[in-house]
């Protein structure tokens, strides 16, 4: 009777030892399991601003990233995820357990998400950039560099705030809203002027905002970066002289057209503040987003007694320098006639 009683305790032992390794290993595959599917190396997760739980496991399941819903609800629950949802874009590895995945999203372990400001004419493009590669809303963005209120509120006019965009590449959360945008780039520039740089604008009797205007002429005439120091030279020597500036990208400004191949007569007539070839000084403001080379440039220029320069006949995308009116206008005759040969008109 004893030995009966006795196998049948092992017996319930081992079963009992059964089922709680069998329940052991399934909690422990659910929480430390391959969960994210391999059919790619990686997935990209977007989470918006204000998801909750629910619309982040839509998101996961809809696109097919992880193997088990049900598994991966019960450890976010565990780990207080559904109360602790971080937007922003995430890489997501194959082979990563539900552990490492709620993980990673709780603690808002995102990627960087690139974004160039290019040299841009108006904030058009500039906006529908920021608005492909992050959360911000391109019209939205455009709204506010729009908003005189809001300008005010950052020390810029309309026809002022484009100085504060310097063009290069920058790394930023995906979740960038609008102001934040803004924000950045005002950090950006408070970086970039620096004391040695603000020094150097006073040295040359320009302020931050005229030394962007000047940058973004110096911008629009140069192709190759080496010859800006130079260009930047000749407006300079204008400047100084108190000569009108005659920078052609300045009328197409005016005009509102930059494909114009030639600038005649009739754009040069053409009555605004931005036409150098009727109004001294600088324009009011920057006619693009000028890049950080073309305000070394302004701020470094290469000094010389030019006082003209026009494009060369080879169509090289380099420029004839004179000294004197008469140089320039042999110079100017050359590459109209290479025009005229062309038939551009």
């Amino acid at each position: 009777m004893r030995k009966n009683i006795f196998k049948w305790l092992i017996i319930i032992f081992l079963l009992l030892a059964i089922i709680g390794g069998g329940v052991a290993w399934y909690f422990y595959n659910m929480i430390y399991g391959p969960a994210v599917s391999g059919k790619q190396d990686q997935y990209t997760l977007f989470i918006p601003s204000n998801a909750d739980f629910d619309q982040v496991m839509d998101s996961l399941t809809h696109h097919k990233i992880i193997k088990n819903e049900q598994a991966l609800r019960w450890v976010a629950q565990r780990m207080s995820y559904p109360d602790n949802i971080k937007s922003g874009k995430y890489t997501i590895d194959a082979g990563m357990n539900n552990r490492e995945l709620i993980g990673k999203l709780r603690l808002g372990k995102q990627e960087a998400v690139k974004v160039v400001v290019n040299s841009y004419r108006d904030f058009t493009k500039m906006a529908g950039a920021v608005g492909r590669n992050l959360e911000a809303d391109s019209s939205k963005l455009l709204q506010l560099l729009n908003d005189p209120t809001y300008l005010k509120s950052i020390a810029y006019e309309t026809h002022t705030v484009s100085s504060l965009f310097l063009a290069d590449t920058y790394q930023f959360n995906w979740n960038t809203n609008e102001e934040q945008f803004v924000e950045r780039m005002q950090k950006e520039y408070k970086k970039f002027w620096n004391d040695e740089r603000r020094k150097k604008a006073a040295d040359l009797n320009l302020s931050i905002l005229e030394v962007n205007t000047l940058a973004s002429i110096v911008e629009e005439e140069a192709y190759h970066k080496e010859e800006m120091p130079k260009i930047a030279q000749v407006y300079l020597n204008r400047l100084q002289k108190g000569m009108l500036l005659q920078a052609d990208p300045t009328v197409k400004y005016a005009v509102g057209d930059f494909t114009i191949k030639r600038v005649l007569n009739k754009h040069l007539e053409t009555d605004s503040p931005y036409n150098t070839y009727l109004y001294a000084g600088l324009p009011p403001g920057p006619i693009c987003l000028p890049s950080k080379n073309a305000i070394e440039a302004v701020l470094n220029p290469v000094e010389h007694n030019y006082l003209y320069f026009c494009a060369k006949d080879d169509f090289s995308m380099y420029h004839a320098f004179a000294h004197n009116l008469k140089q320039h206008l042999i110079n100017a005759r050359r590459y109209q006639n290479a025009l005229n040969r062309k038939r551009i008109f």
